[in-house]
């Protein structure tokens, strides 16, 4: 019910503002033609009289509608640079600590390979964890649950962004089909708390 009814303040906080835009779009028409309309044209519709009898605040509601139209735009445009800012710094910062993954962040992430599963449940508190997240390499899912003494887990997936980035080399998997050997070693290297702590979930990605 709590969610329904945040969804319902969003959505009538997206139709408020929409609203205002397009009342100050109109106004903001209308009193530019008011204003600069020819005289003869103004007349013949019956509003020369009144175009200059209101002709200051014609003016002020063109420059208020005016200003508040341009802030909109400024805000968009400021919007867009911060997110392009941000997403590139998010690469970034992917992208570096790719090439400096220690050993358990990088069997960490050979898991989601090797159980073939989009989605694991860990460990919060682990440090390769909170690592990866962190940088942006896993994304939290949320779907928490608290233990009294394993701790707290959650539902984690590789970003999007960090996909593809994590080729076989990066993640130290053998070229090609894994001899029972290298698949020894690759298990061998799991984490410790794997067993114990991460549950597989089908999701989609």
């Amino acid at each position: 019910m709590q969610k329904i009814n945040l969804n319902a303040l969003s959505f009538t906080g997206k139709s408020i503002k929409k609203l205002i835009f397009n009342a100050m779009l109109w106004l903001s028409l209308a009193c530019t033609a008011l204003l600069f309309s020819p005289v003869n044209f103004l007349a013949s519709i019956n509003l020369a009289e009144f175009s200059e009898q209101y002709a200051n605040l014609i003016g002020l509601g063109l420059i208020i509608s005016a200003a508040y139209l341009l802030t909109q735009i400024l805000n968009y445009f400021l919007d867009e640079a911060i997110g392009y800012l941000s997403d590139k710094r998010s690469v970034e910062v992917i992208e570096e600590k790719v090439k400096l993954l220690d050993p358990t962040e990088r069997a960490l992430l050979r898991e989601f390979f090797l159980q073939g599963e989009t989605i694991l449940t860990l460990p919060e508190a682990e440090q390769a964890v909170k690592s990866l997240s962190k940088t942006g390499i896993l994304e939290h899912l949320g779907n928490q649950k608290h233990y009294a003494i394993q701790g707290s887990t959650a539902d984690f997936k590789i970003s999007m962004r960090a996909r593809e980035y994590l080729n076989r080399q990066v993640l130290r998997f053998p070229v090609g089909e894994p001899s029972p050997e290298e698949m020894k070693n690759l298990i061998k290297a799991r984490p410790q708390f794997i067993n114990s702590f991460v549950t597989p979930r089908k999701h989609a990605a």
